[in-house]
Parts: C-alpha cells; sequence; structure tokens
C-alpha cells in the first residue's frame, strides 16, 4: 500500500523538485516572514472589518510584488578566478583575483557579486557593463591556520533593497589554494635512514645476495654460480657461500590525529609540521616512504604533493579500539619497513607506543615522537624504542643528529 502510493506521488515530488522549490527558493526568510504577516493582516480585516489590517497586508503585498521587479532580467557573465600564488605557507601573503566580462550582446546594470573564500564571502559592487568589457577585483585570503581554501564558485545576486527577493546564478568552478603547515629542512638521511645505497643489513641468511656471511656444504638443488670453488678443491667438499639478506630503506610514518591525543590546537599543528619535515626530507633523499593518518595513507609521489595532503588533516575521533589496532589496520597493506616513526601528542602514552611497536620485527628501527608544546626536547630509549620529545620545530634537527 505504501509503496504504491510512493509511486503514485513520485510524479507530483518530482515536479516540485524540479519547478516549484527553486521558485519558492526565491524568497528570502524575511520575504516569507512578509508573506505571513501580510496574510494575517487581510485576513482580520476581512473577519472584523480593521481598514488598519486592510492597509498593512496590501503594502506588504506590494512590496513583495515590488521585490519581484528587481528580479527580472538575464546576465551573461564570463568570470574568471585566479589565486596567486596557489600554494602557500602559514602566514604567507595570498592575493586572489576575479575577472568578470559581460558576455552577452546588450549592456548590464549594475549588480553585486559573491565570492565564497573559505568560510567567509567577500561581496563586490559590479559597475554598468558594456558588451565585452571586463571589470577586476583583487582581494586578500587568509593564511593564518594550515588549510586547503576554497574560493568559488562566484556567484551574481539579484534581489531588492530590503531583502525580500534573491535570485543567484553561480559562475565559474571553485578553486583551491593549498596552505601548508611550517616545516624546517634537516639533514639528508636524518632519523638514522640507510646510510648506503645498497640497503640495511638484516641477520635474516638467504643463499643469493650481497653481504657475505659464511660458507657452507652444498645441498642439491643449490644455485652452482654460489659454489666457493678453492675452498671446494682444498677440502674435497663442494662449498657454496651465505648471504646476510640486505633490504632496501622503506620508512612508515603513523601520524596520529585522534583530538584526545593532543592538549591542544597548538600541539596538533606542531605535530603535523614534525611528520611534513621529516617526510619531505626523506622524499628529497629519495628513499621509499609511507604516511598514514586515522583517514588514510597520504600522497608522497613528490614534497608537494605530501604537503597537499598535509593540509586536509583534522582532528578526528577515537575512530580504532586502540593505537595498536589503527596501526595494524593501517600498515597491513604496506612494504614491510626498515624504520617506522610514530607521531602523535603529549597525551599519547609510553605504553600506546609499545603497543605499536610490537606490530614489526626485531630489525626494524622504531622512533616515537611526543610532541609537547614548549618543553624541553629530550631524547630516551625504552627497550628499543627510541622516543624523542618535541617542544618546537626547531627542536626537531639537533635531535636527530643526536640519533644519526
Amino acid at each position: 500500500m505504501l509503496v504504491r502510493l510512493a509511486r503514485a506521488l513520485q510524479p507530483a515530488l518530482d515536479w516540485y523538485r524540479r519547478v516549484l522549490q527553486p521558485t519558492l527558493a526565491i524568497v528570502t526568510p524575511i520575504g516569507w516572514l512578509v508573506v505571513a504577516v501580510a496574510a494575517v493582516s487581510i485576513t482580520l480585516s476581512l473577519v472584523f472589518g480593521w481598514a488598519e489590517f486592510t492597509y498593512l497586508g496590501f503594502v506588504l503585498l506590494a512590496a513583495l510584488v515590488i521585490g519581484a521587479v528587481y528580479l527580472v532580467g538575464r546576465a551573461s557573465y564570463g568570470v574568471l578566478i585566479e589565486l596567486n600564488p596557489r600554494r602557500v605557507v602559514v602566514g604567507d601573503r595570498a592575493m586572489g583575483r576575479m575577472l568578470v566580462t559581460n558576455t552577452g550582446p546588450k549592456p548590464l546594470t549594475p549588480s553585486r557579486m559573491e565570492l565564497p573564500v573559505g568560510a567567509g564571502v567577500a561581496e563586490f559592487q559590479l559597475p554598468a557593463m558594456k558588451p565585452k568589457e571586463q571589470h577586476e577585483e583583487l582581494f586578500a585570503v587568509p593564511t593564518a591556520r594550515r588549510a586547503v581554501i576554497v574560493a568559488g564558485p562566484a556567484e551574481s545576486v539579484r534581489g531588492d533593497e530590503l531583502g525580500l527577493m534573491r535570485r543567484t546564478v553561480k559562475w565559474a568552478d571553485p578553486v583551491e589554494l593549498f596552505v601548508h603547515p611550517v616545516t624546517i629542512r634537516l639533514q639528508p638521511s636524518a632519523a638514522g635512514l640507510v646510510r648506503d645505497l645498497e640497503g640495511q643489513v638484516s641477520k635474516k641468511i638467504t643463499s643469493s645476495d650481497i653481504a657475505f656471511h659464511a660458507l657452507r656444504p652444498y645441498v642439491p638443488g643449490d644455485d652452482r654460480r654460489y659454489v666457493h670453488w678453492r675452498t671446494s678443491a682444498r677440502i674435497g667438499q663442494l662449498m657454496v657461500r651465505q648471504f646476510e639478506e640486505t633490504r632496501r630503506s622503506q620508512l612508515t610514518m603513523i601520524h596520529s590525529t585522534q583530538r584526545h591525543l593532543y592538549a591542544s590546537d597548538e600541539e596538533f599543528e606542531l605535530a603535523i609540521s614534525v611528520t611534513a619535515s621529516i617526510a619531505a626530507q626523506v622524499i628529497r633523499d629519495g628513499t621509499q616512504m609511507d604516511v598514514v593518518s586515522e583517514v588514510g595513507p597520504w600522497r608522497t609521489h613528490s614534497v608537494t604533493a605530501m604537503l597537499d595532503a598535509s593540509c586536509r588533516l583534522e582532528p578526528t575521533g577515537r575512530d580504532f579500539d586502540s593505537m595498536r589496532d589503527f596501526a595494524r589496520e593501517r600498515t597491513k597493506r604496506l612494504p614491510a619497513p626498515s624504520v617506522v616513526m610514530i607521531v602523535a601528542g603529549s597525551l599519547m602514552t609510553t605504553a600506546e607506543y609499545r603497543s605499536i611497536e610490537t606490530l614489526f620485527g626485531k630489525d626494524t628501527s622504531q622512533v616515537g615522537f611526543r610532541v609537547e608544546a614548549g618543553v624541553l626536547p629530550k631524547l630516551s630509549s625504552v627497550s628499543g624504542l627510541t622516543m624523542m620529545t618535541v617542544g618546537q620545530l626547531t627542536d626537531l634537527p639537533k635531535l636527530l643528529r643526536r640519533t644519526s
């Protein structure tokens, strides 16, 4: 029964969304209040014969009719929005430009253009414009905090002076401005990353590699290329070489954005700056790396892509039962790392750092960064886990040099 009723009403609902809803949307909340007051006034005048309410009702209706006249007409604009530069660091100056062109065959009367910029809206008064005439407006973009600021789309606004009616038309596509976190330049191969081009030597023994370990008796199936013929001739038995397995350096950074781990917004931003600074240097060094947060992996194919990804991070809730579950879920599809770095706020406990440590093998070097705004830098070791306490971004190069 309900299904048949819904199907019967569907055409009417489609017509409402397509035709009636856009028409009703031009009346502002103040306009609807005026409509309600006018209806009540006229009803009272008809019931009680009060001339005052008759006058009030018709005056309000006249205001609505006059307001509707302001909506008559069509405008043809070509709008270009440009941001220069498209990427800045927190606190840097960023300017925007909006170029409006009359693309129609007729002159346009003065109008208003609104341009959303981040959480705010910039308003511009456009003059009367002849066909093909252009008008340029410049605006400043606030860059006080790390963010992705969207400028646009621009909206031309038609409406009456009382604000009863309003019709908007969108022009141009939105443009993004990336406000990157503050970072600091680090030395190459920072934080004990690979110091040679061949990779790190592990304790695992293999039959073919670079780092020679020892000789052992030949067994069927061994590759004869690794037979040590001189030793075999001397002792009268085939001997083959064994090697210590070397691995290419692979860095995994685990950056938590859970709000409860940070004492303040300042601490949260400092942690992002720490991660971004290390990741930028690792990418410049050409070392393979992955950076993960609760929302997923960062893009790390270039320094710019990594910094762009960091701009989109916001504090999150407790999306995982524990920090260990978070780290396991976000790293289980990644290559086995040779170095793991864990970055979080001052409210993350040492036990939580160590719970992540247990996910990786003994050959994996692990470093924990506890970000606590304003404290003195500190370096310690807890059961093989190197812990660094970072109070300000300038502490980072000194701490990393001490671990090299």
